[in-house]
């Protein structure tokens, strides 16, 4: 089935997507990245938004360490971002296209502490 595809959501605002170490030193070197081998495979980069991200670490990356929080404002992506209904029915961020070192407004380590991923303040 095809997921439905939503242009955009008004307003800039924060998203995120977590890398794990190789695929992060990868987009450190080569500048832009297509994402991890789900994105890939999906034909879009998996992103989350603050609502979403501590529950996507969870899921995703349940006993990942050395892991990496990227954050890229939406509109600066263009159009290549797409709002789309995901678990339960909630609107995700995704970009058809790559993902830019150059899009990234900031990153940090996301470490894993007593089996949760501990974010930096002001993020969830």
């Amino acid at each position: 089935m095809t997921p439905r595809r939503i242009a955009a959501i008004p307003g800039a605002m924060l998203i995120y997507k977590i890398l794990r170490a190789g695929e992060w030193a990868a987009l450190r070197s080569g500048g832009e990245t297509r994402g991890a081998p789900v994105d890939v495979a999906d034909g879009f980069i998996h992103f989350s938004t603050a609502a979403q991200v501590a529950e996507t670490a969870a899921r995703h990356f349940a006993d990942a360490r050395d892991l990496e929080l990227l954050a890229c404002d939406s509109e600066t992506l263009g159009p290549a971002l797409k709002w789309e209904p995901s678990r339960g029915g909630a609107l995700f961020p995704h970009l058809y296209g790559p993902l830019r070192l150059s899009d990234m407004l900031w990153h940090s380590p996301l470490p894993l502490e007593d089996g949760r991923h501990v974010f930096p303040e002001g993020v969830i």
